[in-house]
């Protein structure tokens, strides 16, 4: 290495697993799907209700 280089500067160390943004779904994300799985479900209720009124 030459005077004029520079050295590489030293990494942080990595944060806990609990602190890093992979292990965590983003807020809205979560209530997005919340959301429409509550949905879904309604609207999968309404169709066994049509069928199941139009069957007899």
């Amino acid at each position: 290495m030459s005077e004029h280089e520079i050295a590489p500067a030293p990494r942080a160390p990595r944060k806990n697993i609990e602190e890093t943004a992979e292990t965590k779904f983003p807020r809205g994300l979560v209530v997005r799907l919340f959301a429409y799985l509550v949905a879904g479900h309604v609207f999968a209720g309404f169709l066994y209700l049509l069928f199941a009124v139009g069957g007899k």
